[in-house]
């Protein structure tokens, strides 16, 4: 094995699309044509961004949570992580309409943004307590075999902590609590992107690799066309950037791009 563990997937922002992830997790060779684990000990992180957008946020959410009990139990694992639209989802849910004053001063509400941003009333319908429950336990950031793992291309994951699990914790502590103010602060920072492009990246992604543990980063959240130009049709592969040190995979599933699957312990050390 390339890197000496088992092989090390990440997919990031499924927004729905229940199909096209169980078709490419069965292409992997992750999953059988039922969508149950076929993978063994290899490893499966999830970088968020589960629902919104696409027609199936609870489907994905359902065949996620299957997976992680699956691949626990031949060895393996599946790792899934919190991302912006997930935050907004569980505020929605928490929150609903409730007036939250944006960045800009303009009167915003959780429900607001959710709508403006894709959001499914049927996944909201649906929603369980255990749906709700095993979102709120997830972590925002991951760490293995070198790779930092993260949902958003933002160094504001510092402004919650200088360690992995500090971040984790505080961000934990947030969704665990009924403050209005920090969920949306929460929700923002997890939006905000592009910060590893341009002359000044390769400086910012190291800053938070340095601090963080780890020698490179793989994210989601920004999807590839935003980042090259290049339209979402049109995209084949992940993009490696701010001098090697970080991967973009989110090919864009609902502007027309590609799910990209992405085997991590093939890619060469930067």
């Amino acid at each position: 094995m390339p890197d000496g563990g088992p092989p090390l997937y990440a997919v990031s922002d499924l927004h729905g699309h229940h199909t096209r992830v169980r078709a490419a997790l069965t292409e992997a060779g992750l999953t059988d044509g039922d969508g149950r684990w076929t993978g063994g000990e290899a490893v499966l992180w999830v970088l968020g961004d589960l629902m919104d957008r696409g027609p199936d946020g609870v489907g994905v959410l359902d065949l996620v949570r299957a997976l992680e009990r699956q691949a626990a139990d031949h060895g393996g694992a599946v790792h899934a992580l919190l991302g912006n639209h997930d935050v907004l989802a569980l505020a929605v849910h928490r929150f609903g309409p409730a007036p939250v004053a944006s960045a800009a001063g303009r009167p915003n509400s959780f429900t607001l943004a959710w709508l403006v941003n894709g959001g499914h009333a049927e996944d909201q319908a649906r929603l369980t307590v255990e749906h709700v429950d095993w979102l709120s336990g997830l972590p925002v950031l991951g760490r293995e075999r070198g790779w930092l793992l993260a949902h958003s291309d933002t160094t504001s994951y510092l402004d919650y902590g200088r360690t992995v699990e500090e971040v984790n914790d505080a961000v934990a502590e947030v969704v665990a609590g009924d403050d209005l103010e920090q969920w949306w602060e929460l929700f923002r920072r997890l939006t905000s992107r592009h910060d590893y492009l341009g002359p000044d990246g390769p400086r910012a992604a190291a800053h938070l690799l340095g601090t963080l543990g780890a020698e490179r980063l793989v994210h989601g959240h920004s999807i590839l066309a935003t980042l090259t130009g290049t339209p979402s049709e049109e995209v084949t592969g992940p993009l490696r950037y701010a001098d090697g040190l970080v991967l973009a995979i989110d090919g864009g599933m609902y502007d027309g791009g590609p799910c990209l699957l992405t085997r991590l312990d093939r890619l060469p050390r930067p």
